[in-house]
């Protein structure tokens, strides 16, 4: 479902001698053939004494860097972070170092004469990382990165390692039938469990009209999973549906928001180990969801989906109500100890189980550690780590596995 995207990390304009003039000139041919080389061109066009003549050849460099997507300036696993411009300090803070601009190695330092800003590292070469860059304390996208990813605080700056795989998925395919997403639905949840209005949208697949007996998938975050520039779901539902990878399938996106102030959500509430809000879903939403549309009403055919806590509420619903959910996905954990211990000390569950992970700064730690007790108990578990953080551009990516595991029409 991934296509490999190459990126060339070779930087077609260097810095040359000319051999007729006494000054430093740009030639088409010169080639950066190592990070060392880069440093090396940069460390002396910044050392150009004429303020003139520096600033003419640092733009032309700066230009060519910027046009070839190259800010942040990679190559194979080493990675220059770059800023251009008058500041006091300057670092960056992103899921590589916990969004953290005061851990060492992310202060960047000024090369040379130049007003241009670096810190250096190294990345698996598969990684993808938000950050953003800090300049006298302001925190501030890269302006010279044109790739982003929207999170639920709003966009940050994105770094593509060059073996990390663009999820082909999340674009629509030319020619894909769509299925379709309803409007904001509202139910009123009875006082005995959450006692207050929820929303949530349907999707519906393509042809919906002549099908009968539909698995469904329950996703928490629903506002944020449906997102195009989040999780990008619909599209990907519409893609595997319309290839043939995956059976019709109906999705709940559920809205932890109260419908009345947007701005309070509900999350740290409802999806932390909460039975009135695993019932609520198991035996308020999901009757409504089987009256109302042309579903298969066995727990077998039944899913939840959810990311961090909504991770953590996942494998909850397992424990509490697999009554009504046999199938179990989770992205990045947001886990406490008690609910790997529920599982541990519990008799092996009817459960079908997905679950990922970023390794950078996510929660592979609770993730390992649940993945440790559910191979023991020998759950049917399909596991995923990635080396990336705690992103919308992780789980994004990470959206057609599970819903290929449980509803794909070839064995996952």
């Amino acid at each position: 479902m991934k296509y490999f995207q190459s990126i060339f990390v070779m930087v077609l304009f260097g810095f040359c001698s000319s051999e007729t003039d006494d000054k430093p000139q740009f030639k088409i041919d010169c080639t950066f053939e190592s990070f060392a080389d880069f440093k090396s061109e940069l460390t002396r066009i910044a050392a150009i004494k004429s303020e003139d003549d520096r600033e003419l050849f640092l733009t032309e460099l700066w230009d060519t860097l910027k046009n070839r997507n190259q800010i942040p300036f990679i190559f194979g696993d080493s990675i220059a972070f770059l800023y251009k411009g008058e500041a006091n300090s300057v670092s960056w803070a992103g899921d590589f170092n916990g969004w953290d601009p005061t851990m060492d190695g992310y202060q960047g330092s000024k090369v040379g004469l130049s007003n241009i800003w670096i810190a250096e590292q190294k990345f698996p070469s598969d990684a993808r990382l938000d950050y953003k860059i800090v300049v006298n304390n302001n925190w501030i996208l890269d302006p010279a990165n044109s790739f982003t990813q929207m999170s639920g605080f709003g966009p940050n700056s994105e770094l593509r390692m060059p073996g990390w795989i663009y999820p082909q998925e999340t674009i629509l395919q030319a020619g894909a039938t769509r299925g379709t997403l309803s409007d904001n639905i509202t139910i009123v949840s009875n006082a005995s469990n959450l006692n207050y209005s929820v929303q949530y949208k349907v999707y519906t697949p393509y042809g919906y009209d002549e099908l009968i007996n539909l698995p469904v998938i329950y996703v928490t975050d629903g506002h944020e999973y449906s997102d195009n520039a989040k999780g990008s779901m619909i599209i990907v539902l519409d893609n595997l549906i319309f290839s043939g990878l995956i059976d019709p399938v109906i999705a709940i996106f559920i809205d932890p928001r109260n419908p009345s102030n947007l701005s309070q959500n509900r999350r740290m509430d409802e999806y932390r180990a909460n039975i009135k809000f695993a019932n609520f879903v198991a035996d308020e939403l999901a009757p409504v969801i089987d009256s109302n549309y042309k579903t298969n009403t066995s727990a077998d055919a039944r899913a939840i989906l959810g990311t961090s806590l909504g991770g953590w509420n996942s494998a909850y619903f397992g424990y509490a109500r697999n009554d009504k959910f046999h199938l179990i996905g989770i992205h990045s954990p947001a886990f406490d100890e008690t609910i790997i211990q529920n599982y541990n000390n519990s008799a092996l569950m009817p459960l079908k189980i997905y679950m990922s992970t970023g390794v950078i700064y996510d929660t592979q730690n609770q993730a390992r550690s649940m993945k440790i007790v559910m191979e023991n108990k020998g759950y049917a578990l399909l596991y995923k780590e990635v080396n990336e953080g705690h992103s919308w551009g992780n789980w994004r990516a990470l959206i057609d596995e599970p819903l290929m595991y449980f509803f794909g029409k070839y064995k996952y």
